[in-house]
């Protein structure tokens, strides 16, 4: 470039939301820093093994809410169970959701299915190259959809996530909150500046492994990145301002009361949820509304776990086995006091449940429980898609008795 052009060049600076961009020089420089830290430092992931487009796909999907060490098994065990988009698109629900348990929010997993359904019915059982058709598959959002066109396909689409807004807050200073979905736009524009065209897959994942190994929410050590001199937050000292990100809205409580009931066979009541709402067709023990059981013994919402009074306590133990018997069909005697709370967060709720444990004899178990409901011995556990809670509620009740 000679010196007419160079001072051209810097007259016509591109400016991005805002932003000003780097010079293209500088851009290429630090494509080239950033590509050879990772050829060095990447990790050694099971999905990175090839560019098949369907492990992509899983292994992304997985790594929403998760973290890497957690995926990796079930990434493992859910490839071996469903090896192909077509095994996917076939599998049962009830298998599907065993496969995903403990990884919480199931609805990634039903909208894979869905979506592997819509690759088999529309696309001939082949995932589509065309970012604008990934797109369209349910469950795939922009970030989804430019990791599989990058990392599959080779197309310099980006893959903005958490981590990648979180670097580029720091390199350039952006002051736009990043948990604010309308600012997603400004740093996907940036990364479309920034991608190497040649290695698009290889510069979105060292993006990834930057923002988690090194330019960490909590533990960041500016001075050991490998891009350090392209950091402007490093240089002006002001890396700890960004990215700047609003606080979520806090999680909404609910109280419940759980029940643990054992039949003398030695099964336990299970009840499956509704095919729609939160965890549905999942397996749970009985659970009340906590309102329904403390209203007239005048408790205060959560809690009953410390509740002395004996009369409120009796009052509550009548109103949970009236509501035992009249939704479950049951009539279990009861602990007079629950052995345990167990919490469990979701994105927007966060359950508390104070878990009682209660015994029917033979003579007295009903002869007709509810439809979705079914006497499980717990050597047959493993059938049965259980959620966080419950099995919060299963370990605390094998922690509190001592049972294997």
């Amino acid at each position: 470039m000679t010196e007419i052009e160079s001072k051209i060049d810097e007259k016509e600076q591109k400016i991005l939301h805002g932003i000003p961009m780097w010079p293209q020089e500088k851009i290429n420089r630090f494509r080239e820093t950033l590509l050879s830290w990772y050829d060095i430092e990447k990790r050694d992931l099971p999905w990175r093994k090839n560019n098949d487009p369907y492990r992509i796909w899983v292994s992304e999907i997985m790594l929403q809410q998760t973290r890497v060490d957690t995926v990796i098994p079930y990434y493992l065990n859910f490839m071996n169970n469903f090896p192909t988009i077509e095994a996917l698109a076939n599998a049962h629900e009830d298998v599907l959701l065993k496969a995903w348990e403990g990884l919480g929010y199931y609805s990634r997993v039903r909208n894979m299915q869905k979506a592997a359904q819509q690759i088999m019915e529309d696309y001939d059982g082949e995932m589509p190259k065309d970012p604008k058709e990934i797109s369209k598959l349910k469950g795939i959002g922009p970030y989804t959809t430019g990791a599989i066109a990058s990392m599959a396909f080779g197309l310099p689409e980006p893959a903005v996530d958490g981590n990648v807004m979180r670097v580029l807050s720091r390199l350039f200073e952006i002051d736009a909150d990043i948990a604010k979905p309308g600012n997603r736009k400004i740093f996907e524009a940036i990364m479309r500046e920034l991608i190497d065209p040649y290695k698009p897959g290889d510069f979105n994942q060292a993006f990834m492994d930057l923002g988690s190994s090194i330019c960490t929410p909590k533990n960041y050590h500016p001075e050991l990145s490998p891009v350090k001199e392209f950091n402007q937050s490093y240089q002006n000292g002001t890396w700890d301002k960004y990215p700047v990100k609003s606080k979520k809205k806090k999680a909404k409580p609910v109280y419940y009361v759980g029940a643990i009931i054992k039949n003398a066979e030695g099964a336990f009541l299970l009840e499956k949820r509704p095919e729609n709402g939160l965890l549905a067709n999942m397996w749970t023990f009985p659970l009340i509304e906590e309102e329904s059981v403390t209203h007239e013994a005048e408790i205060k919402k959560g809690t009953l776990t410390g509740v002395t009074d004996e009369n409120k306590t009796e009052q509550v133990i009548k109103n949970v086995m009236a509501e035992l018997e009249a939704k479950y069909a049951v009539k279990p005697t009861l602990m007079e006091q629950p052995f345990d709370e167990v919490q469990h967060i979701f994105s927007h709720l966060k359950w508390f449940v104070a878990v009682y444990y209660g015994q029917v004899v033979k003579e007295e178990e009903p002869m007709f429980i509810p439809e979705n409901c079914y006497w499980v011995h717990p050597s047959d556990f493993d059938h049965y898609t259980f959620p966080g809670p419950q099995t919060k509620m299963w370990q605390s009740y094998l922690s509190k008795f001592n049972h294997n």
